[in-house]
C-alpha cells in the first residue's frame, strides 16, 4: 500500500509542478507523507482495495462511505500493468455495494483517468473542490 500510494502522490505533484500548481523539488505535503509512512492509519475506515497481476501488487483504489453516498480516492495502476484493466476492475470493485452518488476528483490533464471514469458511468458534476484544474466526477443511482 505505502509503495503504490508513495507513487501516486510523487507523480501527481511531480505534474503539478510542471504546471505551476506547486514548487518544483518541494517536499510532499504532511498529510501526503502521513499517507505513505503509515497507510492504515492514513486509512482507517476506508476501504482499501489492491489488484494483484499474479504476485505482484499492481494497483490500488481508496473509498470512503460519506454523509451522502461515496467517495473514491487515491486510483493508481503501476505503469508495468496499464492498459491490462487492472484500473476498470479496481473501478468496479469500489462500486460494488457502493452507495449511490459515488464522488471523485480528478486532474484535467490525468485524460486517460477520466475517459475511464466517462466509460464507467461517471459524468462531471459541479466542483466542491476550488483547487484550480481538479475536475469532480460523480455516478448517480
Amino acid at each position: 500500500v505505502s509503495a503504490l500510494v508513495g507513487a501516486y502522490l510523487r507523480r501527481t505533484e511531480a505534474e503539478k509542478a510542471e504546471r505551476g500548481l506547486v514548487a518544483e523539488g518541494a517536499p510532499l505535503a504532511e498529510r501526503y507523507a502521513r499517507e505513505i509512512a503509515d497507510p492504515a492509519t492514513a486509512f482507517a475506515g476506508r476501504r482499501v482495495l489492491l489488484a494483484e497481476v499474479g504476485s505482484i501488487a499492481a494497483g490500488i483504489v481508496v473509498v470512503a462511505a460519506s454523509r451522502t453516498g461515496t467517495e473514491i480516492s487515491r486510483l493508481w495502476t503501476a505503469r508495468s500493468v496499464r492498459g491490462r484493466g487492472v484500473g476498470r476492475a479496481l473501478v468496479d470493485a469500489a462500486l460494488e455495494h457502493a452507495p449511490r452518488p459515488v464522488r471523485l476528483s480528478v486532474w484535467r490533464w490525468r485524460e486517460p483517468a477520466i475517459a475511464l471514469y466517462r466509460r464507467c458511468g461517471f459524468h462531471v458534476a459541479p466542483s466542491w473542490d476550488d483547487r484550480p484544474d481538479l475536475l469532480c466526477l460523480e455516478l448517480s443511482a
